[in-house]
């Protein structure tokens, strides 16, 4: 096949949207009823503060050191580190 004879290429499109559409039903569906987002959230919360809770000064130092640097997320919404 010649690369430079970019008239013979065919174009390929494919749409995954309605494939999304029903792998977020299925997901949202084997969830469950009594699935509360807001308590799953609130318990990702405390877990999250309990990884970190009771670090020695050195351990401080180091999450501290990699909150700023970006690798590990900090306080506040969004939780997700910028790297």
């Amino acid at each position: 096949m010649n690369q430079d004879n970019a008239d013979a290429l065919t174009p390929f499109a494919l749409d995954l949207t309605l494939d999304e559409i029903r792998r977020r039903t299925e997901v949202v569906a084997a969830l469950g009823p009594d699935w509360d987002p807001v308590a799953a959230l609130r318990g990702e919360e405390e877990a999250y503060a309990l990884l970190y809770s009771g670090l020695d000064a050195e351990q401080q130092r180091t999450y501290d050191m990699l909150v700023a640097a970006g690798v590990l997320p900090g306080e506040g919404p969004g939780r997700a580190p910028s790297h």
